[in-house]
């Protein structure tokens, strides 16, 4: 299949190929599912992915990229820039409670104890969806101006303790190099939006994500008699309390949203003892960079000061995890007609932002990037009752699959033609 030279004639070119791989992308997914793999643990998923894109006859399969990540080099058949295309493969530790008859009953170790393992975050289908377009390009590659580049990461839902992973391992070990990639594009599936529904947004779209931990030292004593110690438990309370007031009265909240969130509280083993120490972990979610930077500030200075009013002491500490999500402004505005030629105009929205995070966000620090979600609740479903990415009973709508793979096929390809020379 050679590229036609106007949009119209590619578009029907592509959206005739994916009518004609509907079926096996469905096959990919569910077989995918069916047997789903933690982060940097995605042997199997890996080894699909490789001999697919070999039997394409893609110039350069690279394996064990950042232990499980496959990276793909499809060279086209006139010069021009690079572009690339991302699909996360780990699953969750999830036990599936769906009744599809592909559902997942994989265990595994993760972090020490035994879970079930699910792709209850539609991985799955970014896997297949992005198969699918290797499949579709390979086939127009004399007609492609210039070299897609196909990312398929391990450990987007991080890597187990102790490991690294993820985007982040990707890039140091050169999968934006050689060729250079110059813009990247990726899609995620959501319960948010219905099936064959797209929703973007320029600038911030997903949220930064930063673990907290805080220790609280207090005195041990007697439960009786607490004015011989010093209570950890009332002064980490007071501290929880205290951290509610950041976003609330010190973050400008008509320029960005952000979160501070106490989500796990640990002290004590006993009702009549007072405690030496109190835990706490949280996360800190934030659209802008200096906004997390002076969310991470707040947090030690007022866990701090309350600690040290109680005659406690706390100990802080905050983990930088993924940053911003953020759109790359002037590629979205080239990306959205694009989307709605494939979709049609009704189809494709400005969406909400998301505090959910994604380290597709570290491909966006190196070069533009655009990332966005394809609905897959079925139209009859309402999109507040349908279950949620990582629930056990996520549930995909795979009618949708299709609009994935001609919108990144499409955006590849166009992009290339609006770059070349």
């Amino acid at each position: 299949m050679n590229a036609p030279d106007t949009p119209a004639l590619l578009d029907a070119a592509i959206a005739a190929h994916a009518d004609r791989l509907e079926e096996q992308v469905i096959r990919w997914r569910r077989h995918i599912h069916a047997n789903p793999e933690l982060g940097n643990r995605e042997f199997e998923t890996a080894k699909l992915v490789a001999a697919h894109l070999r039997r394409l006859g893609f110039d350069e399969v690279r394996e064990k990229v950042a232990y499980t990540g496959v990276v793909g080099v499809l060279k086209g058949g006139k010069p021009g820039p690079c572009v690339a295309l991302r699909a996360d493969m780990d699953a969750l530790p999830v036990t599936e409670e769906t009744d599809v008859p592909f559902r997942s009953v994989v265990r595994a170790q993760w972090n020490g104890a035994e879970a079930g393992v699910m792709h209850a975050c539609g991985h799955d289908t970014h896997v297949a969806i992005l198969m699918g377009v290797a499949e579709i390009l390979s086939a127009m590659r004399a007609e492609l101006q210039g070299t897609v580049k196909f990312i398929f990461q391990p450990a987007e839902e991080t890597p187990p303790l102790g490991e690294e992973g993820g985007a982040r391992l990707m890039i140091e070990q050169g999968c934006m190099d050689n060729p250079k990639v110059e813009a990247i594009f990726g899609l995620h599936i959501t319960s948010k939006q219905h099936v064959n529904v797209i929703g973007y947004r320029a600038g911030p779209l997903m949220a930064s994500s930063d673990p907290f931990y805080i220790s609280v030292r207090g005195r041990q004593t007697h439960g009786a008699q607490p004015w011989s110690g010093i209570d950890p438990i009332v002064v980490g309370s007071q501290i929880v309390l205290g951290l509610q007031t950041i976003v609330s009265r010190r973050m400008n909240i008509t320029e960005e949203p952000s979160v501070v969130t106490v989500g796990s509280f640990h002290a004590g083993n006993r009702g009549n003892i007072i405690p030496d120490e109190a835990k706490m972990e949280g996360t800190i979610r934030s659209f802008d960079e200096g906004h997390r930077d002076k969310l991470h500030e707040c947090v030690h200075h007022v866990s701090s000061l309350i600690a040290e009013s109680g005659g406690a002491q706390a100990t802080v500490d905050i983990l930088r995890g993924y940053p911003v999500t953020s759109n790359d402004e002037s590629l979205t505005h080239w990306a959205v007609p694009v989307l709605k030629r494939v979709a049609g105009d009704g189809a494709v929205g400005v969406c909400p932002k998301t505090c959910g995070a994604e380290d597709f966000s570290y491909y966006q620090r190196e070069v533009p990037g655009f990332f966005f979600f394809i609905g897959c609740t079925p139209k009859d479903k309402s999109c507040k009752e349908a279950d949620a990415n990582h629930s056990p009973r996520f549930y995909v709508d795979e009618s949708g699959l299709k609009l994935g793979v001609r919108s990144l096929a499409t955006l590849a390809a166009d992009w290339l033609a609006a770059n070349a020379g």
